[in-house]
């Protein structure tokens, strides 16, 4: 694994606006950088692809042990949820994506650092943008990027299997030119499979009150629900106990059992069931125990916010408003320096599936939302 620095393509900004990045720059900077990319050998791609279908399976099975052993408490899953992720998980409920952000310097083993199971970011420029820079650039060479043909295929499969009610998969998100270039890459993937889509804002989405069913606005029933939005703040919605009493009318997608595994918890719930696998950090819900060195996360931060870092008697932090649900603590992951950068490599999982990556670096040990998104090749 190597970071290399390169010229820019002239217009680059118009290339990558081309496809759908119409966020590229940023007020504190690029946020599409392509004057480096990061190089792997095939054997490290190996590596990040086998450590990231073990990570999934781990998630299942520690889905799975919070029901069985009542550990609801310590994921802070509010009581009125929990009957309906039961059932969800119980049916299997499809999932679309998910990404684990992994550490990893191309020597030891890919190391967890989180697993965005519910709303992650950065699709649009991992599947679509550093593919055509690197169809641009580099093109005899390749990418462990499968991403757009994985979600094709996912769904086509969830049609297959009749997992889509309805004729129309409505696809909801919040109000952000990034959540909206995401949803229009996701409905492209949906219709080139076979589906008919429908986009709108979560705040559009209507309720009938008499049939106990929500519509979109020209008032058809909405059967099936992409939404790009959190199940905790869905949760904390005036509209969270309506969604409840219809949710096994609805197909929402990602499931609501997503909401065990989008919760930073399940990183203690992990180490407590897997402390040999090499692909995990220590982790503990009550404190840092003997770590002199780990970082304090809350449990339902995002992009970086409340995050502590502790080491050598030094606390780096990040101002946010996440804190009061409680912390987890977690090993500190020494992560790599290129050129004064940290990468993180953020590694998709489509339909349970690994699928392809993409990088975000930063100058400081935290990886936020200032962060640049950086292609990758390997050979």
């Amino acid at each position: 694994m190597r970071r290399v620095a390169i010229e820019p393509r002239r217009n680059w900004q118009k290339e990558v606006e081309k496809w759908g990045l119409l966020f590229h720059t940023e007020e504190s900077g690029v946020y599409w950088d392509e004057s480096a990319y990061y190089e792997f050998t095939e054997e490290e791609v190996d590596a990040i692809e086998t450590a990231t279908g073990e990570l999934h399976r781990m998630c299942i099975e520690a889905a799975k042990f919070v029901i069985r052993e009542n550990r609801w408490d310590d994921l802070k899953i509010p009581v009125k949820a929990r009957a309906a992720i039961v059932k969800s998980l119980e049916r299997l409920e499809p999932t679309l994506y998910g990404r684990f952000d992994l550490c990893f310097d191309g020597d030891g083993p890919p190391k967890m650092l989180e697993y965005n199971a519910d709303t992650p970011t950065s699709l649009l420029e991992a599947a679509v943008i550093q593919w055509k820079w690197l169809e641009a650039r580099f093109p005899e060479e390749d990418q462990f990027n499968s991403l757009w043909e994985g979600l094709v295929d996912a769904w086509k499969a969830m049609l297959k299997r009749r997992q889509i009610r309805g004729t129309i998969v409505h696809f909801a998100h919040g109000d952000t030119l990034e959540d909206g270039m995401t949803i229009t890459m996701l409905r492209d993937t949906a219709q080139e499979a076979g589906l008919t889509t429908e986009g709108l804002l979560m705040e559009e989405i209507g309720w009938n009150a008499g049939d106990r069913c929500f519509l979109d606005l020209e008032d058809r029933r909405m059967w099936t629900i992409f939404k790009l939005y959190p199940w905790e703040w869905l949760m904390a919605d005036e509209f969270a106990d309506v969604l409840l009493q219809s949710i096994e009318e609805t197909q929402w997608i990602e499931p609501i059992w997503k909401m065990l595994l989008s919760n930073k918890a399940i990183l203690a719930i992990l180490w407590e069931l897997f402390p040999d696998s090499p692909y995990l950090l220590p982790a503990y819900l009550d404190g840092p125990r003997e770590m002199t060195s780990f970082v304090r996360k809350p449990i339902l931060s995002r992009e970086g916010a409340n995050v502590e870092i502790h080491a050598e008697g030094v606390t780096v932090d990040r101002d946010g408003p996440y804190g009061a649900e409680g912390y987890v603590y977690q090993g500190l992951a020494t992560i790599p320096s290129f050129d004064g950068k940290h990468p993180i490599v953020g590694s998709w999982v489509i339909a349970g599936d690994p699928r392809g990556i993409g990088i975000r670096e930063s100058a400081s040990m935290i990886t936020d939302n200032t962060s640049q998104f950086v292609p990758h090749k390997f050979r």
